[in-house]
């Protein structure tokens, strides 16, 4: 390809790689980066934005890793960005979900890795195109970048948030940023915007980044992200807008205390099971045993004045995988440590039924009275049915199941595959919030993996929760990266909603977390242990929790109309290919084609 360099007057546009078209770029010019060097990149990007999360825990590294992503969309055709987009989410979620083969070998877990970059993937062709539109005119669109690339981003975690069989949304972008400064954005927007922020900020620091390139020497490749103005205008706008977002998302999550709002003293109780895998719960009565002894030490220890008296205690999930509502022995030792304790339990059991399903839920015991058989919530709230079917009331029963592993999809065909399948009994979704009052405290908690899902603690919420509980069983997974990464996933729901949180796993890692996500003591993993914490019980509603999906449907709306408008001019009847000159430092006669 040879081009004709001109020196440009003063009103002569900056133009992109190549030229214009109908106010877009031209659907293929000389992608920034090469293929022989894209394709390792790609794999290395995603590696580090693994890197972004627990354990390693490197919050900043989401920065270069999205940057790198948004620039390997540049001047590809959308098949190529595609690819590479592949390559990014392997090198991204292969390491990231690694405890997901722990126990049941690498082919569900490659199969689930493979699925998920398949799907993330699709964010870098929306990458290419949100290029298209900032090269146009010169460059005088090069502003809108960061809001076109975060706005693919999103609807891309969007998709495989759910689909298929209800998603999995485990490593989405927000839930790196724990630890980061941006954090406070989830309080506004949840943990779309929260991403949203990380892939603007990123996007606006490679602009910036490439306005220098450009200038140097054989730059061509990176040269001209748009007029110098418009870009630092952007980036300047962004950066500011993201740091303004995290100052007001704290300010809004810590001012969810209302006049009025009380406190509670928690503890949360982490039993340990005899062995971890995915038949810990072979020894089941143990397990429950683990869970008494505990809390009938600290009983102990509050009435010899060695600890301070509790209003209410929380068990993890799978605390008692003996169904107590038919097993007497259960029962028994169950309401021997609530009475010991003096204050309401609320434990994770699974129950027999309906039918020949199971349930998992979450099972309020009270001391001297046992298991109670309505739920409350709301003040203002409808009367619970005054004899209520214990499978219908007095509990939480998990709503989003997990597929593979609660319930599974298409079983006839997914059990050629793996022989871990007929080992999974069907779990029975719930199908209602519901705010379970615990001494001073409306307890909303959601069970495990409902840590992913945006809605379920949202709904806890608006239905009155002024404590959030995280319920959860590691133990399946082994000593893997999962049980901090869910931790996390728990510190970013706390500022999002502005409620403390108890996060309390059956081996750990378990806290306490506060609005503006941070923790005190930690657990150790496969140790029993107590938590003891007084929470504030916080009534107000952040703007996350009022607006709820808004942020992401706009975001997703945004990315739509990018692909629409690319559809649109492509169909255009006379469409023109009639080439502009080129800036300067884009010339490179001897520049060999690209062919990715």
């Amino acid at each position: 390809m040879t081009s004709t360099s001109t020196e440009p007057g003063p009103a002569a546009p900056a133009a992109g790689p190549v030229g214009e078209v109908d106010g877009l770029a031209p659907r293929r010019s000389r992608p920034a980066v090469p293929w022989p060097v894209a394709v390792p990149l790609a794999v290395v990007a995603g590696a580090l934005l693994d890197a972004a999360f627990p354990a390693a825990d490197v919050w900043w590294l989401a920065m270069p890793a999205l940057a790198v992503a948004v620039l390997l969309g540049r001047g590809r055709g959308l098949g190529g960005a595609y690819g590479h987009g592949v390559l990014f989410g392997l090198g991204f979620l292969l390491p990231h979900l690694q405890w997901s083969g722990i126990y049941v070998g690498p082919l569900p877990w490659v199969a689930l890795a493979t699925a998920e970059a398949l799907l993330l993937a699709l964010a870098v062709p929306g990458f290419a195109l949100a290029w298209r539109v900032a090269d146009a005119r010169g460059g005088r669109s090069a502003w809108l970048l960061p809001l076109l690339t975060s706005s693919a981003w999103v609807a891309a975690e969007a998709l495989r948030a759910r689909w298929p069989f209800g998603g999995f949304g485990w490593g989405r972008l927000g839930f790196s940023q724990a630890d980061g400064p941006f954090l406070g954005v989830a309080a506004l927007g949840g943990v779309p915007l929260l991403g949203a922020a990380v892939v603007a900020v990123a996007t606006a620091l490679l602009q910036v980044l490439l306005l220098g390139l450009a200038r140097l020497p054989r730059g061509s490749r990176l040269a001209g992200p748009g007029r110098p103005g418009a870009v630092l205008v952007g980036a300047v706008v962004t950066l500011g807008l993201v740091a303004a977002g995290a100052v007001a998302g704290l300010a809004a999550a810590r001012g969810t205390v209302q006049p009025g709002d009380g406190t509670a003293r928690v503890a949360a109780v982490q039993g340990d099971v005899p062995r971890a895998g995915l038949d810990f719960n072979a020894q089941r009565r143990a397990v429950l045993d683990n869970h008494v002894a505990v809390t009938l030490d600290l009983a102990a220890r509050i009435e010899a004045g060695e600890a301070e008296p509790v209003d209410l205690v929380l068990w993890p999930e799978n605390a008692s995988d003996i169904d107590p509502l038919r097993n007497a022995d259960a029962a028994a030792e169950i309401a021997r440590a609530t009475d010991a304790v003096g204050v309401p339990v609320l434990l994770g059991g699974v129950l027999q039924g309906p039918g020949e399903n199971i349930t998992n839920a979450m099972l309020l015991w009270e001391p001297g009275t046992g298991f109670r058989t309505e739920e409350v919530g709301p003040a203002d709230a409808a009367p619970a049915d005054p004899s209520p079917d214990p499978h219908e009331a007095g509990f939480y029963v998990k709503q989003a199941l997990a597929p593979f592993g609660e319930y599974i999809p298409y079983r006839d065909f997914f059990r050629r595959f793996s022989p871990f399948v007929d080992q999974v009994t069907d779990f029975a979704p719930g199908d209602r919030s519901v705010a379970i009052g615990m001494g001073p405290a409306l307890v909303g908690p959601a069970i495990c993996f409902e840590v992913v899902e945006d809605d379920v603690m949202r709904r806890q919420v608006l239905a009155g929760a002024d404590l959030l509980a995280v319920p959860t069983n590691n133990a399946t997974f082994g000593d893997t990266d999962e049980n901090l990464q869910q931790l996390a996933m728990s510190r970013v729901r706390a500022v999002e909603h502005g409620r403390q949180l108890v996060h309390i796993s059956n081996v750990g890692t378990s806290a306490v977390v506060d609005v503006d996500g941070s923790t005190g003591r930690r657990t150790a993993t496969f140790e029993p242990d107590v938590l003891v914490d007084t929470v504030t019980l916080r009534t107000g509603t952040t703007p996350a929790t009022a607006v709820g999906p808004v942020p992401e449907l706009v975001l997703v709306a945004v990315a739509l109309l990018l692909v629409l408008g690319h559809g649109v001019q492509s169909l255009r009847p006379g469409r023109s290919t009639r080439p502009v000159r080129p800036a300067p430092a884009a010339t490179r006669p001897d520049a060999p084609e690209d062919p990715a």
